[in-house]
C-alpha cells in the first residue's frame, strides 16, 4: 500500500475514526485503525464492541492495499506532521509516514485478527445534519452522568411520522426537542423509540454539522448515520426513559418572559456567590424580575425587565418567587435559541418549564428548589 494525501485531511480523517477506539481492551487489535487505499480514495475505519466509525477521503493512490496500525499512535503522529503532502507506505512490517523532512514508522498489527465492521442498519430516512446537531446539543446537557443508571446517560430518539423527538433527563431536569425528518419510504416510516448513549450521539451529531442531509439507519440493537463520506454506528441502550408527557402538562400556570441574553448574563453574574447547593432565586413581578444569590453578607442581586402573568390559583397572582440550581438553570438558558425565554411556573418548589417561544420546539423542565430565606 502506498498513497499521498494532504496532512490536514489525513489528520481530520484519523481523528474522526479514532474517537470510537476503546481506552483499554483485552483485544489489542481493537486499538487499531484500518487504512484502506484504492481507486483514489482512503478509507479509515475504527471500532470497538459498542461503536464503529468509517470515513472516506480523496488520496493519490499509487499502490492499493490495507494496513492496520495503532490508532492513537497514528493520531499523535498526524497532529505533529508539517503542513502539506504526506506519503504513507507499507514497508515490510511497518507503515512509514513521511511529510517534508519528518519521517515516522509504525508497526503493523495483524489484519487476520481484526473483526469485520458491523453493517449499517436499515436506512430509515434523512435528517438535516445542522438541525440534528443543534437539537442533540440542546438536550444532551440534561443527560445523566451516573453510569450506575445507564439508561439515564442516554438520549431518547423517537420517530413518529415526519417528526423526530429527542429527549434526555437525569431525574432533576428534562430537555425535549422536536425537529422534522424525512422518512425514506412508507415502510421505513414506522414509529421507533430508542435510547442512544448521549456521549456517542453528541460526537456523531457534531460530525454531521455542515455535511448536509444525513441518512439515519436503525434496527433493534443499533443506530447508524451516513453522510458525506462518514459512516458510524453505535449500540443502543436497554430500557426506556421516563415519559415526559404528563410532566410537561402543567395545567393552569403562571407565565413570565424576559430577554434571554441579559438573563443568562445576570445568572452568571449573581451565581459567583452561590456556593455548594446554594440556589439562584428569581422573583417575578408584572414588570420585572429580581435575581438574588448568596447568604448573609456574601450576596449578589440584579433587576431585569420582564413580564409576568399570574393565575388565580396562586396566593399572590402579582408576584412569584422560585429558585433553581444555578448550573442547571444556565444549562437550560444557554441551549435556548430565541430572543426571549418563557417561564411556565406552577409555584415555589414545583417544576417549571422553560421554552424558546410560542412554538416550543425546545422545552426544558427544571425542578424549583427551596427559595432563599
Amino acid at each position: 500500500m502506498e498513497f499521498r494525501i494532504d496532512s490536514g485531511v489525513l489528520t481530520d480523517a484519523v481523528a474522526w475514526a479514532a474517537r470510537v477506539l476503546p481506552a483499554r481492551s483485552p483485544m489489542p487489535v481493537l486499538g487499531g485503525l484500518l487504512l484502506e487505499a484504492a481507486d483514489g480514495r482512503l478509507r479509515v475505519s475504527g471500532l470497538d464492541h459498542e461503536a464503529s466509525a468509517r470515513v472516506e477521503v480523496e488520496a493519490d493512490t499509487d499502490v492499493e492495499g490495507r494496513a492496520l496500525v495503532l490508532g492513537r499512535r497514528l493520531l499523535d503522529i498526524c497532529k505533529v506532521l508539517p503542513r502539506g503532502r504526506t506519503e504513507l507506505a507499507v514497508e515490510g512490517g511497518r507503515l512509514s509516514v513521511t511529510s517534508g523532512d519528518a519521517r515516522f514508522g509504525l508497526s503493523l498489527l495483524p489484519l487476520d485478527d481484526y473483526p469485520a465492521p458491523p453493517a449499517l442498519p436499515e436506512v430509515r430516512g434523512l435528517v438535516d445534519g445542522d438541525a440534528f446537531a443543534a437539537a442533540v446539543g440542546q438536550v444532551a446537557v440534561a443527560a445523566g452522568r451516573d453510569d450506575s443508571l445507564p439508561v439515564l446517560t442516554g438520549i431518547r430518539l423517537a420517530l413518529d411520522g415526519t417528526t423526530m423527538t429527542l429527549a434526555a433527563t437525569d431525574r432533576y431536569r428534562y430537555a425535549v426537542r422536536t425537529l422534522e425528518w424525512k422518512p425514506e419510504s412508507d415502510a421505513s416510516a414506522e414509529d421507533a423509540d430508542v435510547v442512544v448513549p448521549a456521549r456517542r450521539l453528541t460526537e456523531i451529531a457534531r460530525s454531521l454539522a455542515g455535511t448536509g442531509p444525513a441518512r439515519l439507519a436503525l434496527d433493534g440493537g443499533s443506530i447508524g448515520f451516513e453522510s458525506a463520506g462518514l459512516r458510524t454506528t453505535t449500540r443502543l441502550l436497554d430500557g426506556r426513559l421516563p415519559r415526559h408527557d404528563k410532566l410537561f402538562a402543567l395545567g393552569e400556570h403562571a407565565l413570565a418572559a424576559t430577554a434571554l441574553a441579559p438573563l443568562t448574563e445576570a445568572v452568571k453574574r449573581v451565581a459567583v456567590v452561590a456556593e455548594g447547593d446554594s440556589p439562584v432565586q428569581l422573583t417575578f413581578t408584572p414588570t420585572a424580575i429580581h435575581l438574588q444569590a448568596g447568604y448573609e453578607d456574601d450576596v449578589a442581586s440584579q433587576h431585569l425587565p420582564a413580564t409576568f402573568t399570574g393565575t388565580a390559583a396562586l396566593a399572590d397572582p402579582d408576584r412569584m418567587t422560585v429558585a433553581f440550581n444555578p448550573g442547571y438553570l444556565l444549562d437550560a438558558l444557554t441551549t435556548l435559541d430565541a430572543p426571549e425565554v418563557h417561564f411556565h411556573l406552577l409555584g415555589p418548589g414545583q417544576r417549571a418549564l422553560l421554552t424558546d417561544g410560542p412554538s416550543a420546539a425546545h422545552r426544558h423542565l427544571l425542578m424549583s428548589v427551596k427559595p432563599l430565606v
